[in-house]
This record gives C-alpha cells, structure tokens and sequence, in this order.
C-alpha cells in the first residue's frame, strides 16, 4: 500500500462549522492518528503575511555570524535560546546510541511561554524561562511572537477536535493543558560552504519522536523530512501547498496506549551536487502542565496499559536529558525497538 500522510481541512472547527461537519474533521483526525501518526492540515486561517514575515525573521537570525548566534546559548536544562550544528543527537532522547550521534547538523532557535504568562501559579525557572530575543535583529521578535500566537490556536484547536474523535467531554484536555509548556523550535539546516563534512554520516536531524501532546509544524517544501511507516521503511515527506504538518507526541500515544501513534521521524540532509541546500522549518510542541499526570484513558485501556503514569515534567525532563545534555533516556524502550527495527539490518532499508 502507497504511504500518503492524509491532508484534512480544520476550518469547521476554526470557523464554526456544523456538528456534521466538525465529527467529519473528527473522524478524520481519528484516522490519520492511528494509522500515521501525522496529517497536513489546511484550513488553519493562519494569513500569509504572518507566514513570510516569520521566514523571514527566522532568516535574519540565522543568517548572523556564528559568533554572535553563540550569545545566545543555553544550558541544556533551558529549552530556549541559539543550539549550534551538531550539539544535540535527537536519537538519545530514545536512549538509542545512533551511529550518527553529534552528526545531527541542524541548528535551532527555541522561544517558548515564560512564568509571565501565569503570574498566579509558581512554576520551575527550568520550565518556564525567559525567552533570548536577538539585539542584532530587531525586527525578530514581533514576527516569531504572532506566528507563536497562531501556532498555539491551531494546536488548541486540534486539542478540542481530538476531545471529539476519542469521544471525550467537550474540553477534556483543558485542565491538562492551560498552562502548557508551548515552545517553538525554528530549525535551519543550511551551513556556510566548507563549514562540515558532508560524509556519509551525516544527518539533518537524528530519528526521533516528539516528546508532547501535538507538534504544528511549518516547513520549507523542500526535501529532508522522512516518516517511519508501518512498513518499517523511510518514506519522504513534503508539505502539500498551504500546508501544515501536523502530528502527534508520546504523551498522546501514552494516553491513547498507542491507539493513536507517535510516530518517528527524522531530516536527512537536503544535499544537491555536494552541497547543503537551504531547509527551515519551525515545530510548534504543544506539551501540556508539567504538574499534569498523565496515564491511559480509560476508553483505551483494552487489556491492559502499556504505560506507567507519568507527570509531564518527569517525561520532558528525561527527554531533553537525551537530546540537549547527550543522556540516553531509559524510559523510552518501546520506541526504541522501533527505531532499532528499522536500522537492525532485518531487512528494512534505512533509506
């Protein structure tokens, strides 16, 4: 069977559409989530200058010498702020030793919800730190900060249409997510000339899942992202036009006990002729209250849960442990099968 990642217009559930309407978008949803784990979602009303003011502030910073964008570093336990080319191994948020780890090319840019946003609640400084917002580019941060604003509807909006498709109360996931842990990572995978080695080693970004509830994510339609089918085979994906993508984390496959899936993915360097061809890219995470404790639905329970409960906190915390300070995570075994499925030399191509 042909892979395809299902494209579904939203816009019953941003504009007011009938019930009819809204448990169609519902239905498909529930679909795509238990068969790919990802969608392109239209329909979101997001305007297109909102989109290319925000390429082009994402430019701009990015387009800074090396030297002033490492101004901006942070440690690993602050999800914000500049992450150089080949710092993180997206991989060891899996605990899995990848043969390509510190070959994941991509630098990033993080900005994300501060303890301002909730003056009435008292929160980690680690989980909700101030933002960096780059002097040498004044025009940044009004840009990323609308297209912030736009992201967090459409990921709020998806919350209450995935209420629907599990046939939950209306609202179901609000009082895990009204302070959630929003963070937004702009990517960029284009180096100077001669900058890196373009072995056969390197990867854009390593195999992952994301960590959340839901990740929005806006992307050049440029070669690079790849998606683990059921197949246990790589397949190529490319935003159709006016697109999001859109698909979902580990706390959602821990909550559905993986009727809906968190699916790996990862970013193979867009190479042409030798050289590193310009790819961005910008993941919205929808992670939910660190306080919240999350265990599996009792509408998924089937035979039993795969999960233990967790807190949000403890589960992001072990994940960018892997990714951001190079710790592999023991508490991720079941996807890391999968990954080791498909690399294990079984037979399922890696490429």
């Amino acid at each position: 069977m042909e892979f395809h990642v299902p494209v579904i217009d939203i816009s019953p559930y941003v504009d007011g559409g009938s019930e009819t309407e809204r448990r169609a978008v519902a239905g498909a949803i529930d679909a795509a989530a238990s068969t790919v784990g990802f969608m392109q979602i239209t329909g979101h009303a997001i305007p297109r200058q909102v989109l290319d003011d925000f390429a082009d502030a994402v430019d701009s910073f990015f387009d800074l010498d090396p030297a002033t964008k490492q101004d901006y570093r942070t440690p690993p336990e602050i999800n914000r702020g500049y992450s150089p080319p080949k710092s993180e191994s997206l991989s060891l948020s899996l605990g899995v030793e990848s043969a390509t780890r510190m070959n994941d090319f991509f630098e990033a840019f993080n900005v994300g919800v501060s303890a301002a946003a909730y003056p009435h609640i008292e929160f980690s400084a680690y989980d909700y730190a101030e933002n960096l917002w780059p002097t040498q580019v004044p025009g940044f941060r009004a840009p990323v900060e609308a297209y912030f604003a736009h992201a967090a509807r459409i990921a709020r909006t998806l919350t209450t249409a995935f209420a629907d498709a599990l046939e939950l109360p209306p609202g179901y996931f609000t009082r895990f997510t009204d302070h959630s842990l929003d963070v937004l990572r702009m990517n960029n995978y284009a180096l100077p000339p001669g900058s890196i080695d373009l072995d056969g080693e390197l990867t854009g970004m390593g195999e992952h899942t994301d960590y959340g509830i839901v990740t929005v994510l806006w992307a050049d339609q440029a070669p690079g992202l790849q998606i683990l089918g059921a197949d246990t085979r790589w397949h190529d994906v490319q935003p159709a036009d006016d697109a999001l993508l859109v698909n979902l984390g580990d706390l959602m496959a821990r909550w559905t006990n993986e009727r809906w899936l968190s699916t790996l993915h990862r970013v193979m360097p867009p190479i042409t002729n030798g050289t590193i061809q310009r790819r961005r890219s910008a993941a919205f995470f929808h992670d939910g209250n660190p306080d919240a404790r999350i265990e599996t639905l009792p509408c998924c329970i089937g035979d039993g849960s795969k999960y233990e409960p967790i807190t949000i906190a403890d589960h992001l915390r072990a994940k960018l442990a892997g990714s951001r300070a190079l710790q592999p995570n023991a508490n991720a075994a079941r996807e890391a099968a999968r990954v080791l499925a498909a690399t294990s030399g079984d037979g399922s191509p890696v490429e």
